[in-house]
């Protein structure tokens, strides 16, 4: 399977561009949330709400990979962590022409399963939806090297750190927004009586 061929005008998008496609979807949320990573904040990007979508899944992912592509070399799986980048790092493999894993939580922490194995040399992008403080891309990062496995590069739909969080690779995002994040401690919300919900998947 050629992999130019996947990479067309079309797989150009830029920041407005992908952000309308959120607002379209009603994936951009406001109030009073409890990230993945522990934090809170008044902004939350549920992208289910736009992977659901086929196309705009195929759409996003062959954006990320052409970005990616330019960072890296291709290549030989694309993987995430379950649940929010599995439909991403399937689109991001379906464009380089590769195939896709992600990684699991089980007992504490992130581990493959069902079969899924990285054999040592082989390279991989490392790809999330969001990316707030990069811990869960790190997490699927030690899951790689601990196999053997190289990360070559990583990225995400969103980059909510402002370009703030470091993975140690050339890493890349559709959108890059600086979005507040606060300790419970410290979160205005919380201390004006308002009670944190928690839309993601992680229990």
């Amino acid at each position: 399977m050629r992999f130019d061929i996947f990479f067309k005008d079309e797989a150009v998008m830029t920041q407005e561009e992908v952000l309308n496609i959120f607002k379209k979807s009603d994936a951009l949320l406001e109030g009073h949330f409890l990230l993945t990573s522990g934090l809170h904040s008044d902004r939350y990007l549920q992208c289910a709400l736009v992977l659901r979508q086929p196309e705009q899944a195929r759409a996003l992912g062959s954006a990320l990979a052409a970005k990616l592509l330019s960072l890296a070399e291709k290549p030989d799986f694309v993987i995430a962590p379950a649940i929010g980048g599995i439909l991403v790092a399937h689109e991001v493999a379906r464009a380089a022409g590769v195939h896709a894993l992600f990684a699991e939580r089980h007992d504490g922490s992130l581990k493959l399963r069902r079969g899924f194995q990285i054999n040592p040399g082989e390279k991989a992008w490392v790809v999330e939806d969001v990316v707030t403080t990069g811990g869960s891309t790190k997490e699927t990062m030690e899951v790689v090297t601990q196999a053997g496995g190289v990360v070559l590069a990583a990225g995400s739909l969103i980059d909510r750190s402002g370009g703030q969080a470091d993975l140690g690779v050339p890493r890349d995002a559709l959108a890059v927004l600086s979005v507040p994040t606060y300790t419970a401690e410290n979160c205005p919300l919380c201390k004006a009586g308002s009670t944190a919900i928690k839309p993601g998947s992680r229990p």
